[in-house]
């Protein structure tokens, strides 16, 4: 991806998207917005117990404890099985080995019906949950030696999973977005974009939360104040 393919991609796609779940913003807020291996360092969970989180499906969520006593939550990953992934793995890629990639890094979705249609699934709408909206320029110019980009949704097998492997997770240099884009269109060529550990100074990023699903109407937990330059560490609580 050249200098000019990068800008016509956050051309494309402004701003990313990230589901937590509801209450857990005030968390994500004093520790970042971190990986699940990163969560399991913060938590100190000892090794005979990470090895379930990180290294197999999670049919539901787990709960940890932070450093403070605050509940810490991580969500499951339901939408993927063993058998499913085994079908769609290349490069001698194991299941073990494609969950602890996923839970190495932190994923945002890069446009909102994708985070539509994740909120109205069967396993998520009856829950409400915190949306995090990011300016996306500003968190490549951070992040961009972490950053890599998919053009699939790597945790999630359905009937037809897409082939996955080692060359699923692009680094912007090595994204070949012509490629992409001609076969997916200019939104919908970059799927996901995954920051390898996560993102400590999540709220210098972050233009919006919200409170969504759950059956109630969607209320807006933080907004960035108006004028303020994308990336400003400035937010306005609105509760």
């Amino acid at each position: 991806m050249t200098e000019a393919e990068l800008d016509d991609f956050l051309a494309a796609c402004p701003f990313l998207f990230h589901m937590a779940e509801a209450g857990a913003w005030e968390s994500i807020r004093a520790h970042g917005l971190l990986s699940t291996s990163a969560l399991l360092d913060l938590c100190g969970v000892p090794a005979p117990e990470r090895a379930a989180i990180e290294a197999g499906r999670r049919a539901a969520g787990v709960t940890l404890t932070g450093p403070a006593g605050e509940r810490i939550a991580i969500r499951d990953n339901g939408p993927m099985s063993d058998a499913s992934l085994e079908r769609c793995l290349d490069d001698g890629v194991a299941p073990a080995d494609w969950y602890r990639l996923l839970n190495a890094r932190t994923f945002f979705w890069t446009n909102r019906p994708r985070l539509d249609r994740l909120l109205a699934a069967r396993t998520y709408r009856a829950r409400a949950h915190d949306v995090l909206t990011l300016d996306a320029r500003t968190l490549v110019e951070a992040y961009a030696d972490r950053i890599a980009l998919s053009p699939i949704n790597s945790g999630a097998t359905s009937r037809f999973p897409a082939r996955r492997g080692l060359s699923t997770f692009r680094t912007i240099p090595g994204c070949p977005w012509g490629q992409w884009r001609a076969k997916r269109g200019r939104k919908g060529a970059v799927v996901e974009l995954a920051v390898l550990g996560g993102i400590p100074d999540i709220e210098r990023f972050v233009t919006r939360v919200t409170r969504e699903g759950g059956g109630e109407p969607a209320c807006i937990l933080v907004e960035r104040d108006a004028g303020l330059s994308a990336g400003a560490p400035v937010i306005r609580p609105t509760y």
